[in-house]
């Protein structure tokens, strides 16, 4: 089911939010942003500006924005990122203008991203900021799960559920947690999550002019 969003005369005009999933590899995070966006076309995915070269295949503003090291350099000192970090030598942001002028327009932004850049996010702009850890069924289940993509060699995969022991202990920084027993039950969940949270009271705009005509009479 699609959920589509038309333009109406409605006095309330919500604010966009940033949604965030951050899960260990292999828990299904990827599966379940991949179903929020086809299912919502009011949710879009955040694109990164990089410092790395272009791979073949990548698209500028698609997969990413492609600025020199030097650029980046100069947005992290104007402080133009949300976020950012360095990751093998490269630098990977979220730049804040793009960011904020789709929020503005009440569309939402789904972020794929760790805890670490949660928590930057959460300290440039929490109130707009609604973050899901995905937790696995089991430990096992997670290493299968890594087994059964065939994308890693066997020492990959330890690596991965070494650093899964860290990133599980994460979960108290988070708004929900969402245990992904079954794909689809997981993309129910934060689909309601999604809906729930559209309607908080501080990201309907226009909403206490609306009770004042209420009131009024109008």
């Amino acid at each position: 089911m699609t959920i589509s969003h038309t333009t109406t005369d409605e006095p309330i005009h919500r604010r966009g939010l940033m949604l965030v999933l951050s899960s260990p590899s292999g828990a299904g995070k990827s599966s379940i942003s991949r179903r929020l966006l086809e299912s919502d076309n009011n949710l879009s995915l955040s694109i990164s500006a990089t410092s790395r070269k272009r791979r073949p295949g990548e698209v500028e503003g698609k997969d990413y924005h492609f600025v020199t090291p030097e650029d980046f350099q100069i947005m992290i000192h104007e402080n133009r990122f949300l976020e950012y970090a360095k990751v093998f030598d490269h630098y990977y942001g979220t730049p804040a203008e793009q960011v904020m002028e789709t929020l503005g327009r009440g569309s939402d932004i789904l972020f794929d991203i760790d805890w670490q850049g949660t928590q930057s996010l959460k300290a440039t702009a929490r109130d707009d900021l609604v973050s899901v850890f995905i937790l696995p069924p089991s430990y096992r289940e997670l290493e299968i799960r890594l087994k059964k993509r065939n994308q890693d060699t066997d020492q990959e995969v330890a690596k991965r559920m070494s650093k899964a022991a860290d990133e599980l202990s994460h979960f108290p920084e988070y708004d929900y947690i969402v245990i992904n027993h079954d794909l689809e039950e997981s993309v129910k969940q934060i689909h309601a999550i999604l809906m729930a949270e559209r309607r908080r009271r501080y990201r309907l705009n226009g909403l206490t002019d609306f009770v004042r005509n209420l009131q009024a009479g109008y």
